[in-house]
């Protein structure tokens, strides 16, 4: 009989393990700070990803893409965001056919609360981390996720 084989330690299935728990982590922790605004994770990056556009509101599809999902996982959020008055659909001035969604001054404001929540989830997840090691991982996560977008989305 043969015993069976004692396989050696898998680094690189350990640190996909890890980021794969960091990943849960983030969520939750995000999700908890973020209850307080009434706003689910998804809907905060469509709202951040609206105000990116400034003063051109972008179209349902141009957000569909930008998020990469199907056109009506997008429309659900701006339902739930436009029932809370924190966006809102307007006709194309060019084309009457297309739907520009806007940010609304409750929008704006809610924007505002999202960023003092994400830095609080920030400091949550980055508490045990010196400000060295902080920028350390900044460096390995851009290198294995690229450079943030610019604005923050």
């Amino acid at each position: 009989m043969n015993s069976p084989a004692v396989s050696a330690p898998d680094p690189d299935g350990l640190l996909a393990e890890q980021l794969l728990r960091l990943t849960r982590r983030l969520h939750r922790i995000q999700k908890r700070h973020l209850e307080p605004v009434g706003i689910t994770p998804a809907q905060s990056r469509l709202l951040r990803l609206v105000a990116h556009y400034g003063d051109a509101p972008p179209r349902m599809a141009d957000l569909a893409a930008r998020l990469e999902v199907v056109p009506r996982a997008v429309t659900s959020l701006v339902d739930g965001l436009e029932a809370a008055g924190r966006v809102r659909r307007a006709p194309d001035p060019a084309n009457r056919r297309v739907v520009r969604i806007e940010l609304t001054d409750e929008g704006r404001a809610t924007l505002r609360e999202l960023r003092s929540a994400r830095r609080a989830a920030a400091e949550d997840i980055l508490a045990p981390l010196t400000a060295d090691q902080r920028e350390v991982l900044g460096d390995l996560l851009t290198a294995l996720a690229g450079p943030a977008p610019e604005g923050g989305c």
